[in-house]
Formats: structure tokens, sequence, C-alpha cells
């Protein structure tokens, strides 16, 4: 049964709420941009004319509003009751977040507990009743949750964005949880990626138009935008190791693409942003200093060490900042190498060269010419988003990642590698997506994530079709490891598979680009992305919603 919350939906899939519209409209502007004269934005033409480069996330974005105009406004009601309300038993599935009428999808997931307080825990994903993120948060260790949003607001012209590609942290020193989104438009060229800070626990958060602003293409002294700037995937965490002499700092990695007239992007590479404080009472006052993690290379072909996607940032408990990432071409998504940087001084420098994680004849990225990172039969894109973690206890760094190495004969795997030398030598491949017999799984397995709670145990999700013939239905898999990642095992965690054909309007075109993992010593939060409880054959709006499992770590 879909159960809905009383959350209404107006004329506009992707604008805020009327009443968020009507407090903010009054409020005074920053500045007066000076736009440029072209009248569609650079990201729109890459999106266009190149099947891949920028995220799903932000794609998404033009097929839902395509959706929209299909069609037509959603009718307004309310319904009476909210996801969560109910505590859930151990190893119970629970839908996280609330619905509108008519529900719309939320996806790409994003979560992190309180370090004091393992039980309390936020998560965040896309949410498209708002055209923001929508944020879940329990105190309960994941039997209940509540939901409350955020709608990001550019305020070098007081206008609402559309934003999402949510990273979730949480500061140990400030004692507060951080949310990183994007924000950009589809009719203006303005690109910013932002901070949103709470105090207590994830119930209340900055107001859009106060939001720390981690990097813009917007100049707010001068009143100038830089329209060939793109600010895309960013991913968000701190530094709360009490003898680090970074201690607090927030890192945040994105990638900016460089774009052409003709939305061709010439270099896409890693970049980092950091500060050390962002102040509560309003975020918008933080500094924050700028490194480039690999080198622009203006006129190039979208190519080589300056074509990258995907960040994944972790710091070590000596402060130091590792950054997993692949090597992607700018423009058609093809991911030759998966790549590893880091920082001994807080994110001022970074090591010379990139290490290259993947060795050879041990990795493969799917290319079937099309460079859409979708996996036949379905049509939803399924690009290589990597994910990068760190055991407190010994230092070793695990690295997982999409494989298609073996796909003649399984299709998409999940592999991992280790490195116990913080990250400058790794050993071989390993599939990690098997089954009993120690092969691969079959069919397609993509979107893994990895966390390691304090002891050192490893965790890692994915997504997986190895229970489907047809290899459509989606369920979710999750591998423990309590050696140190020499060996891992696995099983299905989610109660019931779903059908991706459904979860995004009408086109099942975007499932996310990502799934969530959080692991202490006390509770793990594995959150991924659902269609079980589409609520399709009602509405014809195809949608998801955001799921976990109840796990007390023994």
């Amino acid at each position: 049964m879909k159960r809905f919350a009383p959350v209404v939906v107006i004329p506009a899939i992707l604008v805020v709420l009327i009443g968020a519209i009507a407090t903010q409209a009054a409020l005074p502007l920053s500045s007066t941009p000076k736009t440029p004269g072209a009248a569609t934005p650079r990201w729109v033409a890459h999106v266009a004319n190149y099947p891949g480069g920028i995220s799903g996330g932000v794609r998404a974005v033009l097929a839902a509003q395509e959706a929209s105009d299909r069609q037509g406004a959603p009718t307004r009601a309310q319904a009476p009751t909210s996801a969560g309300g109910t505590a859930a038993s151990s190893n119970s599935n629970v839908q996280m977040n609330d619905d509108s009428y008519p529900p719309m999808p939320q996806n790409e997931t994003a979560v992190a507990y309180n370090v004091s307080h393992p039980e309390i825990a936020v998560a965040a994903a896309n949410d498209y009743v708002s055209g923001g993120v929508v944020v879940m948060r329990t105190s309960d260790g994941g039997q209940t949750w509540l939901s409350t949003r955020i709608s990001p607001q550019f305020r070098g012209t007081g206008d609402f964005c559309s934003g999402g590609d949510p990273g979730v942290a949480y500061s140990r020193k400030e004692a507060a949880f951080y949310i990183s989104q994007l924000c950009f438009f589809r009719a203006l060229p303005f690109s910013e990626v932002q901070v949103y800070k709470s105090v207590d626990n994830g119930k209340t958060w900055t107001p859009g138009r106060q939001a720390a602003r981690a990097a813009s293409n917007f100049d707010y002294t001068t009143g100038t935008v830089d329209d060939s700037i793109f600010n895309d995937k960013e991913l968000i965490t701190v530094d709360n190791n009490r003898s680090s002499s970074h201690y607090g700092r927030i890192y945040v990695t994105y990638t900016k693409f460089h774009l052409l007239d003709s939305g061709f992007s010439d270099y896409c590479p890693i970049q980092l942003s950091y500060t050390d404080a962002i102040p509560t009472t309003n975020p918008v006052l933080s500094t924050w200093s700028h490194t480039a993690i690999q080198s622009d290379q203006p006129g190039g072909d979208g190519t080589g060490s300056s074509a990258n996607q995907f960040s994944d940032p972790v710091v070590e408990k000596n402060g130091t900042l590792d950054v997993g990432f692949v090597s992607e071409n700018c423009n058609d998504s093809f991911d030759p190498h998966l790549l590893f940087q880091k920082s001994t001084d807080g994110g001022q420098t970074f090591l010379p060269t990139a290490v290259q994680i993947d060795k050879p004849s041990q990795y493969a990225d799917f290319n079937d010419g099309a460079g859409s990172d979708t996996l036949p039969p379905t049509h939803f894109r399924a690009p290589n988003t990597t994910s990068l973690a760190y055991s407190p206890k010994t230092g070793t760094l695990l690295y997982v990642y999409q494989n298609n190495i073996n796909r003649a004969t399984s299709k998409a795997d999940i592999s991992y590698q280790t490195s116990k030398d913080g990250g400058l030598t790794w050993s071989n491949s390993k599939f990690l997506s098997t089954g009993s017999s120690g092969n691969p799984a079959a069919n397609d397995q993509f979107f893994p994530w990895a966390a390691a709670d304090e002891s050192g145990r490893f965790y890692v999700i994915w997504f997986d079709r190895r229970l489907d013939p047809a290899n459509v239905r989606i369920n979710t898999w999750q591998a423990v490891s309590r050696n140190d990642a020499s060996s891992f095992s696995s099983s299905k965690i989610s109660s019931k598979d779903w059908d991706p054909n459904l979860g995004f309007f009408t086109s099942g075109a975007f499932i996310g680009d990502y799934n969530g993992l959080a692991a202490s010593t006390k509770a793990v939060y594995a959150v991924w992305t659902d269609g079980r409880a589409n609520a399709i054959a009602e509405t014809g709006i195809g949608e998801t919603d955001i799921f976990t499992i109840v796990q007390r770590n023994p």
C-alpha cells in the first residue's frame, strides 16, 4: 500500500512550494547579475548534443520537465499518513521519505550519522517535489524517519534553482550535519555547489538564500557570470579527527566542466573547495579555498588526465585527504581508468600525478558505442559511480566499482581493490558480487557504495539483477568483511524487487546515479532508491522512494 504525507504538488514539478516562494519573493537581492546573450545555457547544449559527461541527475532535470510538459499539471490533493511513523523491527525494510500526491520520484541517496550518537542519522536524496533534496532523519537507529526539504536558491538573482546530487557529512567539532547540493537553471547560466547546515540533527536547515557557496561561476563582486563553467557531481566530507591539524575542516569535491558554445567540453577536471568554518547564523559568510586536484586543459579533446567524474573524498585519522574518482571522457561517459589522489596538507596540494588503481586486463568499462551509460535491456543511465572507504583501525583503503571485464559471461559485476600504503599502490582486482560458487553473479550489478565502521569492518551495498532471468528487476545486496577486506560475505537486504522501467515519470530513464551507506559499531545505514511502492497504475507517473534496512551492528 502506497503511503502519502500531506505534501501538495503544485502545477510545476521542478519548482518550490508556493508558501516558500511567497516567503522569499520580497527579500532583497545581493546583486544584479549581468547575464550573457546566449538564451540557452551551455550545459543544456551539452546534454542535447553529447551522450555523456554531465551527470545523470542534471540530465534528469530536463527529462522531468519534458514529462511534466507532456502530462500537464498534477491534481492538488492531500493524503493523511506519512512514511516511517511506525517503528520497524530489526532487518526490516523501511521507506524513509514521505510522499506527495501524486507521488513524485526521489532518488540518488547519501547518508551520514552523528559520530557522538550513532543512532542519529541524516540522509538526503534528489526530490522532484521541491526541485531540491528531501532530507530524512532518524533518532532511533533507522527504525523511523521524518522528512523535510531543502529548496536551493541562487542569491545572485533571488531565484529558486534546480538542485540535487546530494552529499551528507557530520562534523564532530561543530556538532552539525552538512548537506551539499547543486544549484543550476534550465534557462540561465548560473551554476553553484551549495552547502547547508543543521545544528539540531537534521530538523531545520539553512534557508536557500543563505547557503554556503563552495563553488560558483558567478562573481558576486562584479555581478558577472562565466557561462563556460558548469559545476557538477559534488560530495562532502569532514575531518573529524581531534589530533589532526585540520580538525573540523570541511571538504567538497566536484567536477568542473568547461563548455564551448556548442556544448562540447574540452576539459572537466576534479576540483576541491574547503573551509574551516561555516557560520550557523549565516552560512553564506563562509570563505572557501580552492584547489585543482586535476589540472585544466584548454583546447583539449575532453579526454585524458583533465577528464574526470564522480569524486569521493574521505579523511584518514591523521588528517590526510583521500579522493577516489574515475577518468571519464567529458562528452561520451567512457571511463578508461580508475584514479586516486591524496593531500597531506589539508587540501592545499595533491600528488603531481594521480595514481591509477586499475590494472591491465583486470578492469573494463561498458562501452556499447553510444557512450550513454545504459545497461541493456533497461534505459536508465548506470554510470560507474565508484566509492572509496577507509578503515580507521588498520588504515586500509577499499575502492569498489562496476566492472565489465567479464561482461560476456556475467555482464556488469562489482569489483574491489585495496591499498595498504595510503593509496600509492593497489591490490589486484577481485569480484565482490559473487554467487555461492564464488564466481561472478549473473546479470548486471551496479551502483556500489562502501563504508567502514570504527572497528574496521567494511560494508558495501549495490544494486543487483541476478534473480531476474530478464535482467530487469532490481534488488539491493550487501557485503560485509570482518578481516580487513581479505574476504566478504554477501546477502540480499531488500525484501522486495522492483522494475526500474516504472521509476521515472513515463520514461524509466533515471533512478539516480548512486546509493548511500554509513556504518558505525551501533548501526549501519544502507540507503537506496527503490520503486516497490510505485503508484503509476493509479497516477500514470512513474516514481521511486528511498528505503533502508534496520541493522544493528553486533
